[in-house]
């Protein structure tokens, strides 16, 4: 198998750039609507969580970023935020820690760290939803039972066949780390929920994590969810994100509101 090919979607999608500028764009035009109110977490400057605030009671849905633990920020996804205000619903959204600068293991401890905060500022669980390397963290944190539940889009949750990409040349992972630091190797705690959503364009590898994810955590007693998006890559995965009716939005206000 070619694992290069299989795990490194900005080669696999061209078109990539124009997407991730049109998700800046509109993240940008989000704030100039709903200007976040900034809670810093931790020491480091990218320690930052944006919070789009509904109202007190409400339930608090995270949204973790992807870009293999090494790219992108919260200053990307502030659009997530508007689709899921129109349910009700609180949204937060931290940046983090990237490799090269910090390793996994630390980027895991700081979005602990981040979670955390945000229970001692909110006074709940939150729902965590994460695309890609975020969906590794997202079910991470239910994992740890820092999240009451997970949503997990394109999520990468087994990480040893990235120890032989170019993906890795940040990342710094041998086989016996990414096996410690992957999520799929997690046991998920007594009422965990975990839905593993997944682009049905995306690689075969892609598939079979989302789906062998689900099946595993489910065996070992979670509430999972398998679900493929018709037409969708790895990045167009996001795009019922924008939208307040997608099936993906509906789900993520229906794990919000359990």
């Amino acid at each position: 198998m070619d694992l290069e090919a299989e795990y490194n979607n900005r080669a696999r999608v061209p078109g990539h750039p124009a997407v991730i500028a049109r998700w800046r764009k509109d993240a940008e035009a989000a704030c100039e609507v709903h200007p976040p109110r900034l809670r810093p977490y931790g020491a480091s400057e990218r320690g930052v969580i944006d919070l789009f605030d509904v109202g007190p009671d409400r339930p608090w849905v995270v949204f973790l970023h992807g870009g293999y633990w090494q790219a992108l920020g919260r200053e990307d996804f502030s659009w997530v935020a508007p689709p899921l205000m129109a349910h009700g619903l609180n949204v937060a959204i931290p940046s983090y820690d990237l490799a090269p600068d910090c390793p996994l293991d630390a980027i895991l401890r700081g979005i602990g760290a981040m979670a955390a905060a945000l229970r001692a500022e909110t006074g709940q669980a939150p729902v965590v939803v994460g695309h890609s390397a975020g969906g590794h963290m997202a079910a991470w944190l239910v994992a740890d039972m820092q999240a009451r539940a997970a949503l997990a889009i394109s999520g990468v949750f087994e990480l040893e066949p990235l120890v032989e990409t170019s993906l890795n040349a940040a990342l710094g992972l041998d086989p016996e780390t990414a096996r410690d630091l992957s999520a799929s190797d997690r046991s998920p705690p007594p009422g965990a929920v975990l839905d593993c959503w997944v682009g049905a364009r995306e690689s075969p590898e892609f598939l079979r994590q989302s789906r062998d994810m689900a099946e595993r955590w489910a065996g070992l007693g979670a509430t999972t969810r398998f679900e493929t998006v018709a037409g969708a890559d790895h990045f167009s995965v996001l795009d019922p994100l924008a939208d307040p009716d997608s099936a993906l939005v509906r789900r993520m206000a229906e794990m919000a509101a359990a």
